[in-house]
């Protein structure tokens, strides 16, 4: 029953471990939010400000297996190059060392669970604040406490178990001297990492064990461990990218070939290099703390790795791109930056949302194209075919709005701040109102369909240039509409949306008196009249939606007060 209890309270202060540094790394992501964003978009220019800004972003969040999700999302989303996200991925593995280093100076040999109790009386007030900022501040805390709670825990739970005489009597087997036995180590590490999905996690079980003095399990057996963790580690991006585009997959295959090179090279001259290692910590930092040495070593093997390659990025993407060769995508049956199964962090999400919506408009634009082309198809054949490509794009503006509506509510899932949920809200308005533009477009190809199959009569030269007046006014709404749809609303960008949008209100009433006029004056008939203003009429709807589309976006800067028409004209 002991051995049960123990077991689960290892488990348990893992658990303790990971969520504590989940809920760090989402608080300071969220504190950081758009500078966060901003950060890895100006600073990522050259590859050594690249290499700069991985180090940066991975010591604040202590993760890198977060970092290297986030680029791999970032460059799904179109917002970073391939050899952009190779020298932040380069970074983010130094900026992990970060927590080996402060895990060997305080993690077990001062009781740091004895403050990070009393910090929860810090962290209690600010987690319940109504301010984001502070929130944020207090999962900080939080997660700060648990992750430290949870390093106490598990050392304790390790020492109820024995767990050093079990490693011990199962190393008993294993032929000390062997590089074999290294080749093992680096294997476990690896698999336990992929387990895990958290090099940090295993970087501190490696240092609890390192730090037991285990008969069988020395300085070189814990090195081996922390490079198959450094493998182990590409899983987390790798999968992130499976359901991604092919850019996305290359950085995570980016990734793993960075690691997996610095592994193969440090094996070559490992024992050479554990001896460096050791002499450095030994003669230059003055010995001390043993765990130094497992650190130093994890972060040496890192920044040689980075310094080797760094002149090399060019290299390494020409390799990524002809392992994985860019295929012929139909882009009309998948979004092109929503992945079904990354959702890499709740706040970050919402970019790759902002980037498919602005897809999912011109998608619209382009479809609407179609209608003009359209209107001047004589043969049946042709008219049939380009009417049928209409209806595949209804179809289809109907499914990004339900996948970019689910992953959008998937996100908000997360812990998100006060300013992402408000930023949710507006994309989902967004995506609802471009269906809708997707459902006119539709409807103005059925009444030129209708008008074919059922009036014997031609539209007049008039009517034809009044309808592609109106094309062109409705096609200017959209030309406007894209360039406000994932920027901030400015007073002057609603304005000029309004005011095509009362153009096209006036032209389609002008259009409507006169309509009635040409009938009573026999110009043409009822029948032909009732397919003519069908067709403006759903250009001012269109037109509605669209200025629909540019003020759910206004939210986001309040210089413009106005309501929505809600499709009314």
């Amino acid at each position: 029953m002991d051995l049960i209890i123990n077991i689960f309270s290892l488990v348990g202060s893992l658990a303790l471990f990971l969520f504590g540094m989940k809920t760090m790394s989402e608080g300071l992501e969220k504190f950081a939010g758009d500078r966060l964003r901003s950060i890895l978009a100006a600073m990522t220019k050259n590859r050594v400000m690249g290499v700069l800004t991985g180090i940066l972003i991975t010591a604040l969040i202590q993760s890198s297996s977060a970092t290297t999700v986030m680029v791999v999302s970032f460059v799904n989303a179109g917002l970073m190059t391939l050899g952009q996200s190779i020298g932040v991925i380069m970074g983010a593995n130094i900026g992990t060392t970060v927590t080996a280093w402060i895990i060997s100076a305080v993690g077990f040999k001062v009781n740091i669970a004895a403050f990070a109790i009393p910090m929860l009386a810090i962290g209690m007030p600010l987690i319940f604040s109504s301010k984001g900022n502070r929130k944020s501040i207090g999962e900080f805390v939080f997660g700060f406490s648990f992750l430290f709670m949870g390093l106490s825990f598990l050392q304790e739970a390790a020492t109820a178990m024995n767990i050093g005489d079990m490693v011990a009597g199962m190393l008993a087997h294993v032929p000390q001297d062997s590089f074999l036995t290294i080749l093992l180590f680096v294997v476990v590490g690896a698999l336990v990492t992929m387990i895990v999905q958290a090099s940090a996690a295993t970087m501190a079980i490696t240092l609890m064990l390192f730090g037991m003095n285990i008969p069988g399990f020395g300085f070189e057996q814990a090195a081996a461990l922390a490079m198959g963790q450094n493998i182990g580690t590409t899983i987390t991006a790798f999968m992130a990218s499976l359901t991604a585009n092919t850019q996305a997959r290359r950085a995570a295959l980016a990734h793993m070939f960075f690691n997996v090179f610095g592994v193969v090279v440090f094996l070559i001259v490992f024992y050479p290099a554990c001896n460096a290692v050791s002499w450095f910590v030994d003669s230059v930092m003055g010995g001390g703390n043993d765990l130094y040495k497992l650190s130093a070593f994890h972060t040496a093997f890192n920044i040689i790795n980075t310094l080797l390659l760094i002149g090399f990025v060019k290299q390494i993407e020409m390799l990524v791109c002809k392992v994985l060769p860019m295929k012929a995508q139909d882009e009309d049956y998948r979004l092109k930056f929503i992945s079904g199964g990354l959702l890499s962090t709740a706040e970050l999400s919402i970019m790759e949302a902002q980037k498919e919506i602005h897809s999912f408009a011109e998608r619209c634009q382009r479809m609407f194209g179609f209608v003009p082309e359209l209107m001047q198809k004589e043969d049946e054949v042709e008219f049939t075919k380009l009417f049928s490509r209409i209806e595949k794009y209804e179809n289809i503006t109907d499914s990004m709005e339900m996948e970019i509506a689910g992953y959008l509510n998937k996100v908000s899932e997360g812990r998100l701040s006060d300013t992402s949920k408000s930023q949710i809200q507006k994309m989902l308005r967004q995506i609802t109102e471009l269906e809708s533009i997707g459902d006119s477009v539709y409807n103005l190809g059925r009444t030129l369909n209708r008008h074919r199959m059922h009036c014997q009569e031609a539209f007049t030269s008039d009517q034809i240039q009044h309808m592609m007046t109106m094309i062109e006014l409705v096609g200017g709404a959209l030309t406007e509409m894209l360039k406000r749809i994932d920027l901030p609303t400015t007073k002057n960008g609603v304005k000029k949306s309004i005011n095509i949008e009362h153009e096209i209100n006036n032209y389609r009433t002008q259009l409507k008196n006169q309509n009635l006029h040409d009938v009573n004056s026999g110009l043409y008939s009822y029948q032909l009249g009732v397919f003519y203003v069908d067709f403006i009429s759903e250009c001012e709807k269109l037109g509605d939606y669209v200025m629909n589309v540019v003020q759910a976006g206004k939210g986001l800067n309040n210089d413009y007060e106005g309501k929505p028409r809600n499709g009314q004209g």
